[in-house]
């Protein structure tokens, strides 16, 4: 990508959409994106040292029922109508500041307050982003806002680029304005909403480029009307064009591919810090991380664990879900207790999540079986995860597909040793030890038990020597996986997006 300095732009003002943003209303990895993103655009407004941009950047989420309006101080900022069904629906928009960054809240009779962020009815959840996104459009409208870019987020939002796209030669109002969306987990295509875009006048795009079969869904529509479509990880835009990893759009992905790139998620640095946190019993730095065990055995004793500062303590902070590869966990783990060499030493492993009722099921008799080695806690805990990063030796993370993954950047952060399988993100961000002589961490290829079990063998023979065991946790320290680091990247995308749209 050209360099900031190289565009003549001196001001720009995103709309970015999303389902959800931390810290209003939090379910997934979008939640995180959405809620740092926008504000490290906004730091970068004053802190270019050439010269500088003006960047007006504006989040708009659903007023879902989660948010609570007393927490925050909004007020009403805009009433309007959109079509629907031949007739109008009335829309109110809220708004706010957080430090200094607008945010706005639509609502309105699609977003019921009773509703949870996302259900298992694809028609009320297609009617409620379909609205929602328009909305967002018209609120741009009715604020006199005129955006250079669009930002949407994955199928919840992308209604709002394919509507542009409809009517940008039309409206004078969208004329400039750029779109990108942005594709967090490609397989959620947005099934089902088919009959909510054709309320709300979004007519199916037959006779595209799209497979048939995915002409009237959210995502689908939204990657082909884009002007252009970021992947969360550089290696997962490579990924999705690929069958394995394409869910049957790899074909028309890559007549689009030079409208494709990947740009990394960041991390909250500020919150996830061993030198600042709270939640440890023990503050450290990579200078001194001999205060680390310190971490290792407050868990031990909080998990009723043998306390042994030399026997490597295995974590795994995970969504309990197949596409985590939570089963190829337990089966590695199996596969450990009867592998000479390894059935003897006392390694030890903490599981925390939740998710898929049978992974839960079965990480539990695991745990049965094998009470003297493992722990788990099926619940999300947010301040124990900030514990496990911070005393743990190793994190599993051996997931099928993953397009970023936060989990691997927070835990080099606190010196945790990742061991994860090469794909997505998780490739992009951990140098494996072998194969460089800048290793963070320990990667495997197969999505199997052997593949998992093969590579924990590698990382606990390595951690037995402990000058090269410190050093890979020193490298995973020093990595940069600040979001103002991403932030720049995505600012130089959308100056070039906006001066491709002004050419054409």
């Amino acid at each position: 990508m050209d360099n900031i300095d190289d565009h003549k732009r001196t001001s720009l003002k995103i709309l970015f959409l999303a389902a959800e943003a931390a810290p209003f209303v939090k379910v997934g990895g979008l939640g995180d994106v959405a809620g740092s993103l926008p504000p490290a655009l906004l730091a970068l407004s004053n802190s270019n040292n050439n010269r500088e941009i003006e960047i007006d950047v504006r989040l708009a989420i659903p007023f879902h029922g989660a948010i609570q309006p007393r927490d925050y101080p909004i007020h009403s900022a805009a009433n309007f109508s959109i079509p629907y069904r031949g007739d109008k629906v009335s829309t109110e928009v809220f708004t706010m500041e957080l430090d200094g960054l607008p945010i706005y809240f639509i609502s309105g009779p699609f977003i019921p307050p009773d509703a949870p962020v996302y259900s298992s009815n694809s028609l009320a959840d297609g009617l409620k982003y379909t609205y929602f996104s328009l909305a967002a459009l018209e609120m741009a409208r009715s604020l006199k806002w005129q955006p250079d870019i669009i930002h949407a987020n994955d199928w919840h939002s992308a209604p709002s680029v394919y509507k542009v796209s409809l009517t940008r030669t039309k409206d004078d109002f969208f004329a400039d304005s750029a779109t990108l969306l942005g594709v967090h987990n490609l397989p959620y295509l947005g099934d089902g909403a088919g009959p909510a875009l054709n309320a709300f006048g979004l007519r199916p795009a037959l006779g595209s480029s799209l497979p048939w079969w995915s002409q009237d869904m959210p995502l689908p529509l939204g990657l082909l009307s884009a002007d252009h479509i970021v992947a969360v990880s550089p290696t997962y835009a490579k990924e999705i064009l690929s069958p394995e990893f394409g869910v049957g759009l790899d074909g028309f992905l890559r007549s689009r591919a030079d409208s494709i790139s990947g740009i990394l998620n960041g991390i909250d640095t500020s919150k996830w810090n061993p030198e600042t946190d709270d939640h440890l019993e023990a503050r450290y730095s990579s200078k001194n991380l001999d205060l680390r065990t310190k971490n290792k055995l407050r868990l031990q004793r909080e998990f009723d664990l043998e306390e042994d500062t030399q026997s490597p303590l295995l974590a795994m902070v995970t969504r309990l879900d197949y596409q985590k590869g939570v089963d190829l966990v337990i089966e590695a783990v199996r596969q450990l207790l009867i592998t000479p060499g390894y059935a003897s030493k006392l390694w030890q492993l903490i599981i925390l999540g939740t998710g898929d009722p049978t992974l839960e099921e079965a990480v539990g008799a695991l745990v049965e079986n094998i009470p003297g080695r493992l722990r788990a806690v099926i619940r999300f805990d947010a301040a124990l995860s900030h514990r496990i990063y911070a005393g743990a030796d190793m994190l599993l993370i051996p997931s099928r597909y993953e397009p970023c993954g936060l989990t691997q950047m927070i835990a080099m952060r606190y010196g945790c040793v990742p061991i994860a399988r090469s794909t997505g993100g998780l490739r992009d961000t951990i140098k494996d030890y072998g194969s460089s002589r800048n290793s963070t961490g320990f990667l495997f290829d197969e999505s199997n038990p052997e593949a998992l079990s093969e590579a924990i063998g590698r990382a606990m023979r390595i951690y037995e020597d402990r000058e090269s065991w410190v050093k890979i946790q020193q490298r995973g320290m020093g990595q940069d996986f600040s979001w103002i680091r991403s932030a720049r990247q995505y600012l130089n995308l959308y100056l070039s997006l906006v001066e491709k749209l002004a050419f054409k």
